[in-house]
């Protein structure tokens, strides 16, 4: 997936020339407003071709001169057709390589009894539950309900390091087709037969039914507007003609209109919009829809999880301060205790951490407990509770505060260890023993290097950016100050996201933001963007739009600049096929009236040697600049983060101005050719 194929090679081009003369047929052309009318005219050229041999007089036209607009005709539809079937093609050929991985692989399914039955992959269900060891390949996407191990996800992603998923965790998801490495695992399915991971990912590359997303939709029609305007313009043209006593040829009006109408984004439009999630899956991004995609480039404020984002990977234990008394030793095996079911990485750098304090942690193992206190974002605290009746606790210092009964000096105390770790921003944990307050653990982050840089990026680009962490408000301001992001949720639980979303929304703001966990579920749905990790539970896939094959948190970053690509290359391509009907224009109008007004050659600019080689060059110029295109629409505009009035401007200048004179250069230097061949 991450290997990035050549935008044009030989069997995509031999696959996609063939599909372009397939997609002649008026079924598949009426999808396109534009370039139905363009075969329409097509189909008037060839009957009137036919008509000239046997027939000659003005209106038809000679036979070689008919003929020649006819196959120039031909060769702008197939040039269209051939934009969108490459595009179509190299999905199909990411499709035809995603199906390779899919084999018959048997599975080990755990029957209601608790033996084990060998079934096909094809018959396992929703829920049904199967074992996969060191070597297996995984049957069916799951969650790994019991155990954990290393996974080979590259003939997924692409990536050949493995990656660890563990039951009981955020990063407990696993794909079918994957494979096994080490230990022993137990996985719950999650999806039927043909609605896997891999079954969504073929069907989404294959593009052969794909929706148009709502600016496409909006653009397509206003091109059929465009279209009609223009075809107004052509019919209205012969009334005039005949009062001023000029003679149009057929197929002087039928080049004149396709001339005029937006045959170059008309004929581009579609693979725009293909290759855009072409460069989203590229980036191992899987969109659940081309809007997603689209919607990405609109963003006006994106949701950062600090951790892992911001800062780089988990924090990490590098303190214990204990304030009441408490024996230095004593207080590190307290600290260890608390973290005895805590699975995080923070949790087990607190263990490594009192380690290193000299505790014999194998004593752990003799303690007598009653109940492991998993954390959750309600508590904000997790610890254990021993047969002996203690109860440990560690947690946010508010947490810790309400579930303690502390003395007013102590308090003080805390309280002021507690800011100075934040102030430095680090991040404090308050350590309670049987309701009261002992001492103080410190965790810290460090700040990804470049990433004060990746804000400033987006800051030019007019998008707000907020981290979310679980942190105390002083540690969350000074690490989003060091940051440079422009605002924080601090102490967040699932409702916070939520309501923030809400609120940017109602003030008229798109949204985006990644989340991994089922607590991240309902503000992944609620964002206009919302991004899952591939590793993360399946209730945030369900509800995201995106997931990330990388699980990278920074991943967001690159969506925004993959929806601006393909906006920008739309509004570009655009402006650039509105912009050259202007040389046309003063190709072939002064063309069409040259001999009974010929005050009109004023408007022969270009200086053309005859009415027959102009409307020629302009007619071969409008077929040759859609494939001339092609790897732009393909590839996308190069985005560079600037301003929106700053990116107008350049654009403009580029594909406006550059619109308007490459045709007439284009022009003049076909009609130099042609006049070779009159």
């Amino acid at each position: 997936m991450n290997s990035k194929s050549k935008i044009l090679n030989k069997n995509i081009l031999k696959s996609a020339w063939r599909e372009s003369f397939v997609k002649l047929r008026p079924a598949s052309m009426m999808k396109n407003p534009v370039m139905f009318t363009v075969e329409i005219g097509t189909l008037v050229m060839i009957a009137v071709t036919c008509i000239s041999l046997f027939v000659q007089n003005g209106s038809v036209g000679s036979f070689g001169y008919n003929l020649a607009i006819t196959l120039i005709l031909v060769i702008t539809l197939l040039f269209a057709n051939l934009a969108e079937a490459i595009a179509e093609a190299r999905g199909k050929a990411q499709a035809n390589a995603l199906k390779k991985t899919r084999t018959n692989t048997m599975a080990k399914r755990l029957l209601v009894d608790g033996t084990v039955k060998m079934v096909n992959a094809a018959e396992l269900r929703k829920n049904d539950i199967f074992i996969a060891e060191a070597d297996d390949v995984i049957a069916a996407d799951g969650e790994i309900t019991e155990g954990f191990a290393s996974i080979d996800e590259s003939a997924i992603t692409g990536e050949s390091a493995p990656v660890i998923r563990e039951a009981e965790t955020d990063h407990n998801s696993v794909i079918g087709g994957t494979k096994v490495l080490s230990d022993t695992i137990k996985i719950k399915v999650t999806s039927e037969p043909g609605e896997s991971f891999l079954d969504k990912m073929i069907a989404l590359v294959e593009g052969a039914n794909r929706q148009k997303t709502p600016n496409e939709i909006a653009l397509t029609i206003l091109l059929a507007s465009f279209t009609v305007v223009f075809l107004i313009v052509t019919v209205t043209l012969q009334p005039f003609a005949a009062y001023s006593n000029t003679l149009l040829s057929v197929a002087a009006l039928v080049s004149l209109f396709v001339c005029l109408i937006p045959t170059t984004i008309g004929g581009l439009l579609s693979a725009i919009g293909i290759a855009g999630m072409d460069r989203a899956l590229s980036a191992n991004i899987i969109a659940k829809s081309g809007k997603a995609v689209e919607t990405a480039g609109d963003i006006d404020v994106l949701l950062l999880d600090k951790t892992g984002t911001i800062t780089i990977g988990n924090r990490k234990a590098t303190h214990f301060y204990s304030l009441d008394g408490t024996d230095e030793t004593e207080f590190a095996r307290l600290c260890a205790m608390s973290s005895a079911s805590d699975n995080t990485p923070e949790g087990k750098s607190i263990i490594e951490l009192a380690g290193a304090s000299d505790v014999f942690l194998d004593d752990l193992k003799d303690i007598e407990v009653d109940e492991f206190v998993k954390f959750s974002a309600e508590t904000r605290m997790s610890g254990v509770d021993l047969k002996d009746g203690r109860q440990i606790r560690k947690g946010a210092w508010d947490a810790i505060e309400k579930w303690c009964d502390i003395v007013p000096e102590l308090l003080c105390q805390l309280q002021d260890k507690v800011r100075e770790i934040a102030e430095k921003g680090g991040t404090p944990l308050a350590l309670g023993v049987d309701k009261k307050a002992v001492g103080v653990i410190q965790l810290e982050d460090i700040i990804k290097p470049g990433i004060q840089e990746r804000f400033a990026r987006f800051r030019k680009m007019g998008l707000k950016t907020v981290m979310v962490t679980g942190d105390n408000p002083l540690t969350a301001a000074y690490i989003a100050k060091q940051a440079g992001v422009d605002d924080f949720i601090a102490e967040a639980k699932p409702e916070d996201k939520l309501l923030y979303i809400k609120k940017e929304q109602e003030a008229g703001k798109l949204v985006a933001m990644m989340g991994d966990g089922t607590n991240d579920a309902p503000a992944l749905a609620q964002a206009d963007v919302g991004i899952a990790m591939n590793s993360g539970t399946q209730a945030a896939k369900e509800a995201a739009n995106m997931v990330d094959l990388d699980n990278d948190p920074t991943k967001l970053l690159e969506v925004v600049e993959i929806g601006k690509q393909l906006l920008i290359t739309r509004g570009n391509v655009t402006t650039f096929s509105i912009a050259n009907d202007v040389a046309k224009y003063f190709a072939i109008v002064p063309a069409l009236f040259a001999i009974s007004i010929p005050g009109l050659n004023v408007l022969n600019i270009m200086g053309l040697a005859s009415p027959e080689s102009a409307i020629l060059s302009a007619v071969i110029f409008n077929a040759v600049i859609i494939p001339a295109l092609i790897p732009l629409a393909l590839r996308g505009v190069k985005y560079r983060p600037m301003g929106a009035s700053q990116l107008l401007t350049r654009n403009l200048l580029v594909y406006g101005l550059g619109g308007i004179i490459l045709p007439f250069i284009g022009i003049k230097f076909i009609d130099v050719i042609v006049n070779l061949f009159l």
